[in-house]
């Protein structure tokens, strides 16, 4: 059974985790053992919680109990549920709840990367992409498009930060994921020599004059492939791409040099896993 708590005190410190505490409080990187996020919409809290992720408490509108968040009501046991109607759910936490859900879960350890990529053909490798929102669909885009994996630079925006959870649509909660690294010097020398140590050619998307079409077909042909996307604006650093195996672009038209990062890697994801198809 639920236990279900109406909110009449906004201070009560068990809803600082929804109300007070910023991502970076949340994610707790003294400790990541004590770390939480928050998952946001029953579908996307159900992907959590099939990939494993407990949940701590959770925050939504009474309607919603026996109404669409009442499997995950049910899954979710005898942990602490608030409920208050929308508008003051809204007061509580400073922003609008798609679908008026809210949960509280434990981070979990973040695998290594030989773990990640143990069977894996092809990956994506995020270089320094610092906006949730592009992050979120670039796993989406991942998941979605036949990515074995991802990795992300040690200064990559947080992919359980909420915005990041909920553009992808749980999908970080299905896709393998890793960090390449835990300090800013360890990439990207150091994370590329990983990668072909375990047997990865490296694809950087850049726009230069020696980039090779994406349908390139020693490229395509290649049995391990890390495509590296670059952050917005700057795109990939220039150590990067020189040490990559491969510099690639996408063909486009109409005067158009360049697309979003996240529209990038979904034309990507889709030209090069047809490899993995065969």
């Amino acid at each position: 059974m639920p236990n279900i708590i109406e909110i009449t005190d906004f201070s009560a410190p068990a809803l600082d985790v929804y109300a007070r505490l910023t991502e970076g409080q949340l994610k707790c990187r003294a400790d990541l053992a004590k770390g939480l996020f928050i998952a946001e919409s029953p579908n996307v809290i159900l992907r959590a919680l099939d990939g494993g992720y407990e949940p701590v408490s959770l925050l939504m509108e009474r309607k919603h109990i026996e109404g669409q968040a009442r499997e995950v009501v049910a899954r979710c046991g005898d942990i602490p549920l608030y409920t208050a109607p929308l508008a003051v759910l809204t007061e509580l936490t400073g922003f609008p709840l798609t679908r008026g859900v809210l949960c509280a879960m434990r981070r979990r350890p973040i695998p290594t990367v030989e773990e990640v990529l143990q069977g894996a053909r092809r990956i994506a490798v995020l270089e320094n992409i610092m906006n949730p929102t592009n992050v979120g669909a670039i796993f989406r885009s991942a998941a979605a498009l036949g990515m074995d994996a991802v990795l992300l630079t040690p200064a990559c925006s947080d992919p359980l930060y909420r915005r990041a959870v909920r553009v992808s649509m749980g999908t970080v909660f299905q896709i393998p994921w890793a960090q390449i690294g835990q300090e800013l010097s360890d990439w990207p020398q150091p994370g590329l020599k990983t990668l072909r140590d375990l047997g990865f050619k490296t694809a950087a998307m850049a726009l230069r004059d020696d980039s090779v079409s994406i349908d390139d077909v020693a490229l395509m042909a290649e049995e391990k492939l890390a495509i590296v996307l670059g952050t917005e604006g700057e795109g990939l650093a220039d150590g990067t791409i020189a040490d990559c195996d491969y510099t690639v672009r996408i063909p486009m038209f109409h005067g158009v040099d360049s697309l979003n990062v996240a529209a990038a890697s979904a034309v990507a994801f889709w030209q090069l896993s047809k490899r993995r198809a065969e």
